[in-house]
């Protein structure tokens, strides 16, 4: 018999989030779900427990980072240990409102960047402890270049992939897996404003998922889902800047 994974979700009403944990509830993994709609989380809670797992649940604003320590620790003690993080939260956000508006600015900064690295940080401190683990977190391709349509989000997302990727470097050779995910457009709640989602650039939340679950099992530090996004994304980088200036994306 297979053990029994130990997973905090933070974010876990994020549809990737919840797609991920369907794939992952028939083994009997235990679930500590987090996030701040604490009646989609009951309802999630209930599917996963129909679907074979064990799940408790934690109603709170992940983005404020106040006692930190104290609330990470809670969540280990609750799950008896943890073996996977997955951190999955996060706000698109409005580049127009992140110019005029400096205090969405800094919610946006705040929870797409700042306090994904502190729970980032306390994970892989917990996993450097058990010598062992997994941490999963939702970055974007936004953050591979920064575009005048979405430089504030893609700023925050930029850095959180430098920081997994330090920390996939910080643990390599090691039991600690350290894994940065990089979609494309998704079709979810948080894009359900954007037109076209049935597009051939758009993944649906599912797809992802089986992504992310492929590279939990192979151990791969950085995905891109779908994946030729990684060559979309190769071909921005490299534009001349004199033509990527002209360019209105």
């Amino acid at each position: 018999m297979a053990a029994i994974n130990r997973i905090l979700v933070l974010g876990a009403t994020s549809a990737i989030a919840e797609r991920w944990c369907r794939l992952r509830a028939a083994a009997g993994d235990s679930f500590l779900l987090v996030a701040r709609d604490g009646d989609k989380l009951a309802a999630i809670a209930a599917d996963l427990t129909a679907r074979g797992a064990t799940v408790g649940t934690s109603t709170e604003d992940l983005a404020d980072t106040a006692d930190a320590d104290t609330r990470f620790s809670r969540w280990t003690g609750t799950l008896g240990g943890i073996d996977t993080v997955f951190l999955a939260y996060g706000i698109l956000g409005d580049q127009q409102e992140a110019q005029s508006d400096t205090a969405a600015l800094a919610r946006g900064l705040q929870a797409n960047f700042t306090s994904a690295v502190v729970w980032c940080e306390l994970a892989a401190r917990a996993f450097e402890l058990a010598g062992a683990g997994t941490l999963v977190a939702i970055s974007s391709v936004a953050g591979d270049r920064g575009r005048r349509t979405n430089y504030a989000y893609g700023a925050a997302k930029a850095g959180l992939s430098t920081y997994l990727e330090g920390m996939a470097h910080r643990f390599a050779g090691t039991e600690i897996t350290v894994i940065c995910v990089k979609p494309g457009f998704v079709a979810t709640p948080m894009t359900a404003h954007i037109d076209g989602r049935d597009g051939p650039l758009w993944a649906t939340p599912d797809q992802v998922a089986e992504d992310i679950e492929k590279a939990v099992r192979k151990r791969r530090p950085e995905i891109y889902t779908r994946w030729f996004w990684r060559f979309v994304m190769l071909v921005i980088r490299h534009l001349p800047r004199p033509i990527f200036n002209k360019m209105k994306i």
